[in-house]
């Protein structure tokens, strides 16, 4: 409201304005005297409006600010009532929030309980469970650590016994040739060697065992082929742990040693057992470990120094098994030759008894054709008799009695 007296009064100040303008104007072409009257006139009028607007503001500014402080205690009215409003709402919600929560609290509680209730029997089910199995886990594993105990025991005896053994001279020579007997045994037939053979005349050393081959001259006689074990213990373990250490002089040494070892093995087994013509011209020396062959193999000139100066071929498992598949193979092809003359004999006989089969064969045609003619005669006399049968309903007892006669006349004819 303030706004608008503002711009009342810019508006008859703008057309005081104005009227001073013009009055000036024609200041000069107008009397003054009525002018003069009329501005008293306008004076006083605008001295009335200006009363009469500031009365007019006075009274709108008094509404105003009625209506304003009415307004304030409606508005004051109203927010205290939508304050009260929204508290009972608030009340009200809170109320039945408490009692939601009050209820979710207890199905919480009861929910809980139960879970505890069951997680409880569960778990002490489960427990019992884990535990009896535990328990019985650890019981086996106890009895499975006992008996592995009595077994590393047993073991451990096993080891000593095994070393001692192996510290043995008499027991290498013995865990070789078992080795050996076992390696014959599963390639060659029992009849193709022999255990313990003096194989030099004039000797009574005994060889372990000897393979028979057959003689090239005289088939009926056989060579002895002379396999001896031999087993370097100690040599082949100091060498080994000479390796381990990575002491090079000690591994000189060792190797120094076991060529000589097995240089003395072999000259004593050329002295001993090799004998032409009664057996090969060379033997063969047996040792049972790979990894000790193989040692022996790496030392230069060993092998072929041996073979060439004592007539001795050494071998490992792998190398003698080989060596004997193919002695058994020819031997297979040796006795394939040697009943090859037999296996003629035989598919002449046979030939022969082919020829005599077909000559019966053709007898037994022919019987089955002669047999075979007179069962057609008997089936053909057998349609004649059941036919003259039918005829011997119709006839008389004289007549029956000619026919039977004529038929048995006539069947003694035939021959």
């Amino acid at each position: 409201m303030e706004v608008v007296l503002v711009v009342i009064l810019i508006f008859l100040l703008i057309i005081l304005a104005l009227q001073i303008w013009q009055v000036k104007r024609d200041f000069g072409s107008i009397d003054l005297g009525p002018i003069k009257t009329s501005l008293g006139a306008l004076q006083s009028s605008q001295e009335r409006t200006d009363r009469s607007v500031r009365d007019e503001i006075a009274k709108f500014r008094a509404e105003a600010q009625t209506q304003a402080h009415q307004q304030r205690e409606e508005l004051a009215g109203s927010l205290k009532g939508f304050g009260d409003s929204v508290e009972q709402k608030m009340e009200a919600v809170r109320l039945v929030v408490d009692a939601n929560l009050k209820h979710i609290k207890e199905d919480n509680s009861r929910q809980l309980e139960e879970m505890r209730r069951t997680v409880d029997e569960k778990l002490h089910n489960t427990l019992e469970t884990r535990l009896g199995e535990a328990f019985k886990l650890v019981s086996e594993r106890l009895e499975l650590v006992q008996k592995g105990l009595g077994e590393m025991q047993s073991l451990a005896t096993g080891v000593g016994d095994l070393k001692k053994v192996l510290l043995n001279v008499k027991t290498k020579g013995v865990l070789g040739e078992y080795q050996l007997g076992g390696i014959l045994e599963q390639i060659l037939a029992p009849g193709q060697y022999d255990q313990n053979v003096k194989t030099k005349n004039g000797s009574s050393e005994l060889v372990e065992y000897a393979v028979k081959i057959p003689s090239k001259e005289d088939s009926s006689k056989n060579l002895w082929l002379p396999i001896d074990a031999k087993f370097p213990t100690e040599d082949y373990t100091r060498l080994m742990n000479a390796y381990e250490i990575g002491d090079v002089a000690e591994i000189e040494a060792c190797i120094k040693s076991l060529k000589s070892r097995i240089e003395r093995f072999a000259k004593d087994i050329n002295a001993k057992y090799i004998d032409p013509p009664n057996t090969t011209d060379f033997a063969i020396l047996f040792l049972p470990f790979e990894g000790l062959f193989a040692e022996i193999l790496r030392i230069p000139g060993l092998f072929e120094s041996i073979q060439r100066k004592y007539k001795i071929t050494i071998a490992g498992p792998t190398t003698i098994s080989a060596f004997l598949s193919s002695l058994q193979m020819g031997f297979s092809t040796l006795a394939i030759q040697k009943r090859s003359g037999e296996v003629w004999r035989v598919l002449g006989e046979v030939k022969t008894a082919f020829g005599r089969f077909g000559e019966v064969l053709d007898n037994v045609h022919k019987r089955l054709e002669q047999a075979t003619n007179s069962v057609d005669d008997v089936r053909k006399k057998s349609k004649t008799i059941q036919t003259k049968l039918r005829a011997v309903e119709e006839l008389p007892g004289a007549s029956a009695e000619v026919l039977l006669e004529d038929n048995a006349s006539d069947e003694l004819e035939e021959p």
